[in-house]
């Protein structure tokens, strides 16, 4: 779980990822060694021992107001999903939504009441395609395939045979995956000029969640480049 150690939402998910022991990181917009906002400074030493705690600003610097649109892309880029669970017209939870779905992440978020201002950027993003969320299965169920599939990924690259500096095993007509015909469809689809999700799901026929699990190991591969939500081939 990754969020901005922020008052209200972001401390009570610190805290309870904490209390389950689940793995949590807190991006800053001050320097690693500043919590913000101070009352924060009791968890911020909680998740330091038993999560992570990030910043691109050195040490010592103090919390501005510029620094937290950058905040947000770290969140946007670190997490699978993005859940907004309240969100003005005008708040940093929407830039983050913004930039997680820039970088083909999933975006969610929990409507509210028509009548309360808090719940109107949810209702903006829903409306703009974001998945509606009322359980965690919700979450879970379009995450959890793209989880496995970067996991199965990583321990694959683990045990993987070391090979010599120069002895890339680079072939344009061969998608990862070996002879999944998934993959073999996506990577044709694929072409040098950025293309967004929409074009690729149509292209391949396969699903906007099934083709972000497998982009997502292939961009960690190097094999595909996302820019603003587009992808593109690499090689």
């Amino acid at each position: 779980m990754c969020s901005g150690l922020a008052s209200g939402i972001d401390a009570a998910a610190h805290e309870a990822t904490l209390a389950t022991g689940g793995s949590t990181i807190a991006v800053l917009g001050s320097g690693i060694d500043i919590p913000y906002p101070r009352a924060h400074a009791d968890l911020h030493a909680r998740i330091a021992g038993h999560g992570v705690v990030v910043s691109e600003h050195p040490p010592g610097a103090s919390a501005r107001r510029e620094h937290f649109p950058s905040r947000n892309r770290i969140i946007a880029g670190l997490s699978l999903g993005t859940l907004v669970i309240e969100a003005a017209e005008r708040s940093g939870a929407l830039i983050t939504a913004r930039m997680a779905a820039e970088s083909g992440r999933e975006v969610f978020a929990i409507p509210g009441s028509i009548h309360n201002p808090m719940s109107r950027g949810c209702h903006r993003l829903i409306s703009e395609g974001a998945g509606l969320v009322q359980t965690p299965g919700d979450v879970l169920a379009t995450l959890g395939p793209v989880a496995h599939a970067l996991g199965d990924a990583l321990r694959g690259r683990l045990h993987a045979p070391t090979q010599e500096t120069g002895s890339r095993r680079r072939d344009a007509d061969t998608a990862i995956g070996g002879d999944d015909p998934d993959y073999q469809r996506l990577w044709s689809a694929l072409g040098h000029d950025p293309s967004p999700m929409d074009s690729l799901v149509v292209r391949t026929g396969l699903t906007a969640a099934e083709l972000s699990s497998m982009l997502l190991v292939m961009e960690l591969e190097g094999r595909v480049a996302c820019e603003h939500g587009r992808y593109s081939r690499l090689s």
